[in-house]
């Protein structure tokens, strides 16, 4: 997974599942701040990825979203379940899963075969 598209995922579950408000995710890997912003709702994702230059949106019900992707053109999907999540990057045929604690979001990605931390 693209190392933007990894922190828009981040910063999408970040608001679903920790309900935090913010206008940028701290990337760990990459010693960075991303600025991203938009509305996210149970029913509905658009934010906008600054460093990536493209719109994320999407819909969803609370547990399941299909996303897309516009600087890829392509769909991601995101599953919610409690504090953790998945799901299925189809610009680089990967999955991925990861977790919520607070303003801390932490994702694997099985492309490589690692784990990634962020801070929203």
């Amino acid at each position: 997974m693209k190392d933007s598209n990894r922190a828009s995922i981040a910063y999408i579950a970040g608001r679903i599942v920790g309900k935090n408000k913010s206008s940028s995710i701290y990337d760990y890997d990459r010693g960075k701040y991303v600025s991203i912003s938009g509305n996210i709702d149970a029913n509905r994702v658009s934010v906008y990825n600054y460093e990536k230059g493209c719109y994320f949106s999407g819909t969803g019900n609370d547990s399941n979203y299909s996303i897309y992707n516009y600087g890829d053109s392509c769909h991601i999907s995101l599953k919610i379940n409690g504090k953790r999540f998945s799901g299925y990057d189809y610009d680089t045929s990967t999955h991925f899963s990861g977790n919520v604690n607070n303003k801390s979001i932490s994702i694997y990605d099985y492309e490589k075969s690692t784990y990634f931390n962020y801070n929203i």
